[in-house]
């Protein structure tokens, strides 16, 4: 089953021409990564795909409803979610309350049931609560329920960004540059975390620099360049592809991606 589609999606910005007729077919239960050279469109792919622009032209499908003009809290509440390259984490709440905030497509009491006190807030907060603490579990924060977001370390803090993603329960998460800063361990506690996540049914798809990353997790790999599709494929095939080693992979690059195998 295809879960995501877009179809010849193009933007421009100020005459520069940033996606140019990018097209991705992207199946449920995939980790489906997209790859490219520095400024070859892969952010603001995602930022289209994600609600936080509007494309010139194309399409985008979720599990097969035209999204295209959707805002994002519209495609949260349809299954789609998202992570940023730069944390965009609440430093003085604590770790539960910034997974919290992140269930608020659940929340169905609001300003008036607070202010009057409504038996229903209390039932909400609970419900709220319960489910913030299963997403921190489930990348392994939970133990730092309590603690200044702050006070996390950098690699924590990227797990923490994809608990509030989970915590309004996506059917697609949209992973941008989620190693990005990350040392080898934290890198490797992000690739069990994608891992895992592919077993409970979400799809998973990764914008990334880190190719061992990449290539060990992904089914499927869509190249960039200069806002086109170079090409696509199995890891295997983009490694060895001649086109994707001169424009992106350099010997450097297809050295750590055939290391994904060692």
């Amino acid at each position: 089953m295809i879960v995501l589609q877009t179809d010849s999606l193009a933007i421009s910005f100020g005459g520069v021409r940033a996606i140019d007729g990018v097209s991705l077919s992207i199946a449920a239960g995939q980790v489906f990564s997209i790859i490219g050279p520095n400024g070859s469109g892969k952010t603001t792919l995602f930022n289209m795909v994600s609600g936080l622009y509007t494309p010139n032209s194309g399409s985008i499908r979720l599990a097969g409803d035209v999204v295209t003009a959707l805002a994002p809290d519209q495609l949260a509440r349809r299954g789609l979610s998202r992570t940023f390259q730069n944390l965009q984490i609440f430093t003085r709440m604590t770790v539960l309350e910034n997974v919290m905030v992140g269930r608020h497509r659940h929340e169905r009491t609001g300003i008036l049931a607070d202010l009057l006190h409504w038996p229903t807030v209390p039932r909400q907060n609970k419900a709220t609560r319960e489910a913030a603490l299963t997403a921190l579990a489930r990348v392994g924060l939970v133990d730092s329920a309590e603690r200044a977001a702050g006070s996390l370390p950098y690699g924590a803090l990227k797990r923490l960004e994809i608990a509030r993603a989970l915590a309004s329960e996506p059917k697609v998460l949209l992973l941008d540059e989620p190693a990005a800063g990350c040392n080898p361990t934290e890198t490797e506690d992000i690739d069990r975390l994608i891992r895992s996540l592919v077993q409970d049914g979400i799809t998973v798809v990764l914008v990334e620099h880190d190719m061992r990353l990449v290539m060990n997790i992904s089914d499927r790999v869509h190249v960039l360049q200069s806002g086109r599709t170079l090409t696509e494929g199995t890891p295997e095939q983009v490694r060895s592809n001649p086109a994707v080693i001169e424009a992106y992979l350099g010997v450097h690059g297809t050295q750590e991606a055939g290391r994904a195998l060692d």
